[in-house]
């Protein structure tokens, strides 16, 4: 690590004075190693992806991403691809993805452990849609991708609730608004690397990319993890409330068993469309590491040797 580009998210997480002096502490450990850095705020997803862009073009090595999951999947639309690396400051409100890497909560024990940890590549997830515009798109995802349910909470739920009121009420509304929502069937066909199809009609879909989310949900798919060269999937063909709370509790306390109309399966591609006789007027919304993206018809793959990662020394 020789030159870094800092890119800070000042509206992750909570508690404005104590994050400022985090970040002054964290870019100092950065520069007492030899790096020469550069900050920018970045107050909006397009000023992240923008200014990654302009990191990779000015020689930067390595990217900070200051911030949470959602700051990450910005930064990594431009870094995916190239030999710049993404080093994470958790200053977010989740953090999964630097729950699974081991890294410390604390920003600046973060950037210690950054400036004495190693790079490694790994494969990314990768899902093609229509945005909002009915603009066919793509974007990269390193933590989860989902279709129906959960995105369309993130579509009914907005940041502003989370960062206010911290995970707790998120979850507690997100609960609410789960109870009541009327389940919309979509079409999916995937296969593996043998070319083999299968169809399957469900109601939820989502694609994980890494083994521990930490806070309160943990392993949420098992067999999922960054090195994974497929896509490991929760593939829910029920409109059963019961099946998904069961599922959601096996994760939590750690219970393997099967659930009627819930599968996990491997796949190296996943198509979803909206069945050919359904009502025009539903939509179906697609969601990549806790952002909503847009919606139906939508496809995933899996891109391999994709993305440098900065990892602790103990993970190397």
């Amino acid at each position: 690590m020789r030159k870094a580009t800092i890119l800070f998210n000042p509206n992750s997480g909570r508690g404005r004075k104590r994050r400022d002096r985090e970040l002054d502490i964290a870019i100092g450990i950065i520069q007492s190693a030899g790096v020469h850095t550069e900050l920018t705020v970045c107050r909006s997803s397009h000023e992240a992806t923008i200014h990654a862009r302009y990191a990779v073009a000015g020689g930067s090595d390595t990217v900070f991403a200051c911030g949470g999951d959602g700051t990450i999947h910005d930064i990594i639309q431009e870094l995916a691809g190239t030999p710049v690396a993404l080093a994470i400051l958790p200053f977010g409100t989740a953090n999964a993805l630097a729950h699974d890497l081991a890294l410390p909560s604390r920003p600046s024990d973060a950037a210690r452990a950054a400036v004495e940890g190693s790079v490694r590549r790994f494969p990314l997830g990768r899902v093609e849609y229509e945005d909002f515009h009915g603009k066919p798109t793509a974007r990269y995802f390193t933590v989860a991708a989902g279709i129906g349910v959960d995105a369309h909470l993130f579509y009914k739920l907005t940041a502003d609730l989370k960062n206010s009121t911290g995970m707790a009420a998120y979850y507690m509304k997100a609960w609410q608004l789960w109870a009541t929502h009327r389940m919309r069937r979509f079409e999916a066909e995937y296969s593996n690397g043998s070319g083999h199809k299968q169809q399957a009609l469900l109601t939820e879909l989502l694609a994980v990319r890494i083994r521990f989310f930490g806070n309160i949900l943990r392993e949420l798919v098992p067999g999922a993890s960054l090195d994974c060269p497929d896509l490991r999937a929760v593939m829910c063909r029920t409109d059963s409330r019961n099946a998904y709370l069961q599922y959601v509790a096996g994760a939590l306390l750690g219970w393997r068993r099967k659930i009627k109309g819930i599968d996990l399966v491997s796949c190296s591609e996943i198509a979803c469309r909206l069945p050919a006789q359904g009502n025009a007027a539903d939509r179906v919304y697609v969601e990549a590491d806790g952002e909503l993206l847009g919606r139906l018809p939508a496809r995933m793959t899996i891109e391999q040797d994709a993305l440098s990662i900065v990892i602790p020394p103990r993970t190397s």
